[in-house]
């Protein structure tokens, strides 16, 4: 692991923040404009771009926007192989190991693997676990895959431990875009005892508060999106 790489900030650095940006939501360079001077109000540590679905054709230009603009890393967090931007700096590299999809564990993979190998982008291999968030989420009509219960502490535990052990070297616990409850905090603090890879937490989160009490709990990096979408004031700094 490089010094300077992102996967190493995320692993070696405590309460980090990243904003999730979904490039269908936003459908001119206007909006795109003013995406970057919210971000730039809120200061997270990363920005965060993708989604389910892509039906457009401004994800290359609004990764470009970015790096142009803002001071932070843009990551990738590919809904599937067609979401990818070598004007990024990294992508997170799903697998959907709560699911048993193989197209999201490892055909998406094999199709993107030599476009991935040219684009100079920093991979990192991360082990994606679909909690219920108590709506049904794109993420899971998408992927065709049930989440784990957010009761279900133990299946969560297996599920992120068996992804280290394969090698993955972050796991996200991800309630789903819009959903109507974030991943439990006691979720999070079982499962990080138990891991020694760092662990990312996003879905249902809408307030600073509720990023504290998650970064409290263990999480390396809280990621927003819905919120920042519908009210991007609630997170501001100042």
């Amino acid at each position: 692991m490089k010094e300077n790489s992102i996967l190493s900030k995320i692993t070696h650095t405590s309460n980090l923040l990243g904003i999730l940006i979904d490039p269908d939501k936003y459908l001119s360079v206007s909006e795109i404009e003013q995406v970057v001077k919210d971000v730039q109000k809120i200061a997270p540590d990363f920005l965060f771009v993708g989604g389910s679905l892509i039906n457009h054709n401004l994800m290359d230009e609004m990764v470009k926007l970015f790096k142009t603009r803002l001071s932070i890393p843009v990551v990738l967090f590919p809904g599937n192989n067609q979401q990818i931007s070598s004007k990024a700096d990294a992508i997170l590299l799903l697998s959907l190991i709560s699911g048993r999809n193989a197209e999201l564990l490892i055909g998406q993979h094999v199709q993107s693997a030599f476009v991935l190998q040219k684009s100079g982008l920093e991979i990192i291999p991360t082990g994606y676990l679909l909690i219920d968030g108590e709506k049904k989420t794109s993420v899971q009509y998408i992927s065709n895959s049930q989440p784990i219960p957010n009761d279900k502490n133990n299946i969560a535990v297996a599920t992120a431990l068996a992804g280290e052990q394969l090698g993955l070297k972050l796991i996200y616990l991800d309630a789903g875009s819009g959903a109507n409850k974030a991943v439990p905090l006691e979720m999070v603090r079982t499962v990080q005892e138990h891991l020694q890879v760092p662990i990312i937490v996003g879905g249902g989160i809408k307030t600073k508060e509720q990023i504290k009490e998650t970064w409290k709990a263990g999480a390396n990096l809280v990621i927003v999106g819905t919120a920042f979408e519908k009210n991007p004031k609630n997170l501001f700094k100042n």
